[in-house]
């Protein structure tokens, strides 16, 4: 099965244009399975009861949770897909398969009111008169310039919706400062236009000046907006960190701290604010309208909280 597992991770880097994260996490799954049919493992052992068994394991051996097991059983499904549509199996066994209940989720969001007190609290070193210490040099201004790039981070997530993998594919050609517009690179290479505020823009503008001073070297269009304070591009887990650390401390903020909740925290303001799904859909890049609408289960879930506290006929004895 080595071999179809292969071209599988080939076509959907490639052809789909999955991400090297989403297809290294395909490619542990299937490998798993593989492992757990065994050595004579081949396209013959995906078969009903085989993804059965399989499914049970996780759940009951290995103790995955239900929405981690429903992740591997749908990686088995697409590559089974796969499978027939190029001719090595005449029906995807996995369609038959009942999958474990999952609970629903709701995402997770940070309050205005807190991200708000976070920018308050950050707006020194985000200033553009806060420029003038960085030309010291020395220990103090990589501090204080890791301190800028990371606010500038937490806020352009916050402010745009970016996902992390877009923050940190991001390029200095793709800010447009007179038009205030941020060209995003995001899921299946698909392009998107996202706004910028003025204020954002005008702290992007002090990041990349901050730059020039503290490296001291002509930045180019292709480079990355967002460099480390020993001038390498941002990564994975440089941007987890770094909102970890920003958002620490902050009232109001107790829960996960990841970019992911950002964007959750964007989309939920603007749809209490009256934003419509469909700008919602296109400002995060999402494929279909289905990803947005959980955003709306945040709302609903506020209206009854006001609903149980307000209405007379509602409220609890």
């Amino acid at each position: 099965m080595g071999e179809f597992v292969g071209k599988y991770l080939r076509h959907i880097s490639t052809a789909r244009r999955y991400s090297q994260r989403t297809v290294d996490i395909y490619a542990d799954a299937l490998e798993r399975f593989e492992r757990f049919i065994g050595e004579d493992a081949d396209e013959h052992n995906l078969t009903k009861n085989a993804i059965r068994s399989y499914e049970v394991h996780l759940m009951d051996e290995e103790k995955l949770d239900p929405r981690t097991v429903n992740l591997h059983i749908s990686i088995l499904s697409g590559f089974c897909r796969f499978l027939v549509r190029d001719g090595y199996l005449e029906s995807n066994p996995v369609q038959v398969i009942s999958r474990p209940r999952v609970s629903k989720r709701l995402p997770a969001v940070y309050r205005e009111s807190s991200m708000n007190e976070y920018f308050s609290e950050t707006a020194h070193d985000a200033s553009r008169e806060n420029l003038e210490l960085l030309e010291a040099g020395g220990k103090l201004a990589l501090e204080l310039y890791a301190r800028r790039v990371n606010r500038a981070m937490v806020a352009t997530m916050y402010l745009t919706g970016m996902r992390r993998s877009e923050i940190i594919g991001l390029k200095i050609k793709d800010l447009d400062f007179s038009r205030r517009t941020i060209s995003v690179m995001g899921k299946g290479a698909k392009m998107r236009s996202v706004p910028m505020t003025e204020e954002l823009a005008e702290e992007l503008d002090c990041l990349m000046k901050a730059q020039d001073t503290v490296f001291g070297c002509a930045r180019t269009p292709e480079d990355p907006v967002f460099l480390t304070k020993s001038g390498a591009g941002v990564y994975a887990v440089y941007v987890d960190r770094a909102v970890k650390e920003a958002l620490s401390g902050i009232p109001g903020i107790t829960g996960r701290k990841s970019p992911h909740v950002l964007r959750h925290s964007l989309a939920t303001g603007l749809l209490d604010e009256g934003a419509d799904l469909n700008s919602i859909k296109e400002l995060l890049g999402h494929s279909s309208l289905a990803a947005t609408q959980v955003y709306t289960h945040n709302s609903i879930e506020k209206l009854k909280a006001v609903y149980q506290k307000a209405h007379p006929r509602a409220k609890e004895k």
